[in-house]
């Protein structure tokens, strides 16, 4: 009779002192739990051994990229993450370290006679072949190609069938008129030119510019001289391509080169739009003294950057296992406030903090809506391993954002010229309703400036994120 399900919930439970908020499905077909719960699926006993060797997220992810675990289904995935996640945050999970000490009671023994039963034990499973292994010194210029290669070089058809046809790899400015993820990816790029006050004739850098979206939009819409840089190889070469295919090569340059290699500054305004969370702390000095040193006076920087909770005083930060390992090789994210003060201290004024969180949890539920379409195609562009990467990131992503566990702020900032002049409206609305570009969806040009100015952000008319 098959009882391996309820012999690994009992144990469980009895270990971490509460009722786990999923039901479990054991490979043998047997199946424990609160019958309301989400599902947990154990396809085999290699589930098990990697969540031994590797408690926590860590094995939790290598378990489902390499397809021995699955999280419920595609409707219900984000249902499963949210009770994982909230479960592992309790205090008496939290405290819970798998050490000797917790196996050695009578609690840890019947886990571990469970697991023994179950036929759980033994070696380390191989490692799934997604998970980055990095070399050299962490932010040298070398691994720092090495580290941007895996998250992007994985095939430029596979970003287009995630991403849609804006190829915009950040997060979009959704308004109430807005249709669709293409429009609203539209807005957040006219709103960025309009905070930059691009103007005809203007040199404009974009710092890790991606497949060239941005620098196309604000060449064609504001007429602007454009440079973009990417370290990316796949995304020069499509941008590139795109570049030529708009018929605007005369007026962008798309470079395979580091921010820390920019020869030829001055710059009227420099755009960095989901790239500082891949320059790390040790770097972010460098990073903002180099923006600052490729301004004019009086230019601007728009720094669309993710941002992490404020760790408690005395309290390390720790990035994810997950997305260090599988999603963002030595990435790093910093609190709002670290990002600002390390722009001022390199001599930038900062005009103007927005979040978008909302609208990136939106973004991303979009983005798994499209991985999820084109499944079938995802895997033969990346493979299954690599397919369900994205999965997991981008599902648990709109997670955290949703529960303000991570944010994403646009900052706003200046090279002031001859004593402090700024060279900025005096007012925020004056910048939002400048004539904006040409939308795809003709309600949409109202909305990108919004009666009486910015008043196109609210979020109501969206569907929930919840």
């Amino acid at each position: 009779m098959a009882q391996i399900a309820s012999q690994l919930v009992g144990a469980l439970e009895g270990l971490v002192g509460t009722r786990l908020p999923f039901r479990l499905q054991a490979w043998d077909g047997s199946v424990a739990g609160a019958p309301e719960a989400p599902l947990l699926v154990l396809r085999n006993r290699r589930a098990l051994r990697r969540l031994l060797w590797a408690p926590g997220e860590l094995g939790l992810a290598r378990a489902y990229v390499s397809g021995d675990l699955e999280l419920g289904t595609a409707e219900d995935i984000y249902e499963v993450l949210a009770e994982v996640a909230h479960f592992v945050e309790r205090p008496e999970v939290r405290g819970l370290h798998l050490g000797l000490s917790d196996l050695t009671g009578p609690a840890g023994r019947r886990v571990i006679g469970a697991l023994a039963k179950a036929g759980a034990l033994g070696p380390q499973p191989a490692l799934p072949p997604e998970e980055a292994r990095q070399e050299g010194r962490l932010h040298s210029r070398t691994r720092d190609r090495a580290a941007i290669s895996h998250h992007y070089d994985v095939g430029n058809e596979f970003y287009r069938l995630v991403l849609g046809s804006s190829m915009v790899y950040s997060c979009a400015y959704w308004t109430p008129q807005g249709k669709s993820l293409e429009d609203a990816q539209f807005a957040k790029l006219d709103l960025i030119c309009r905070k930059l006050g691009l103007e005809p004739g203007m040199r404009l850098l974009d710092v890790g510019c991606g497949w060239g979206s941005l620098v196309l939009h604000a060449a064609e819409h504001y007429g602007v001289q454009a440079v973009g840089v990417s370290i990316s190889a796949e995304q020069v070469a499509l941008a590139r391509e795109r570049v030529e295919a708009a018929g605007l090569a005369d007026r962008v340059e798309i470079r395979l080169q580091d921010y820390r290699e920019i020869p030829d500054g001055p710059y009227d305004a420099i755009s960095s739009v989901g790239m500082a969370e891949h320059v790390g702390a040790e770097q972010y000095r460098v990073y903002a003294e180099g923006l600052y040193r490729l301004l004019t006076p009086g230019g601007r920087l728009l720094n669309h950057q993710i941002a992490r909770r404020p760790s408690l005083p005395g309290e390390p930060y720790v990035p994810s296992a997950f997305i260090s390992r599988y999603v963002f090789p030595d990435g790093e994210l910093a609190p709002i406030g670290s990002t600002v003060s390390l722009l001022e201290e390199a001599g930038f004024e900062v005009r103007d903090v927005e979040s978008l969180r909302e609208h990136y949890a939106l973004t991303l539920r979009e983005w798994v809506a499209n991985l999820e379409a084109g499944w079938p195609q995802a895997v033969r562009l990346v493979g299954r391993g690599r397919a369900r990467v994205w999965r997991l990131y981008m599902a648990a992503s709109a997670l955290a954002f949703e529960e303000n566990r991570i944010g994403v702020n646009q900052v706003l900032a200046v090279r002031t010229g001859d004593r402090g002049a700024s060279g900025l409206p005096a007012t925020r609305e004056q910048w939002l309703t400048r004539p904006a570009a040409e939308p795809k969806s003709p309600e949409l040009r109202v909305a990108i400036a919004g009666p009486g100015g910015g008043e196109g952000m609210d979020l109501g008319d969206r569907p929930s994120v919840r």
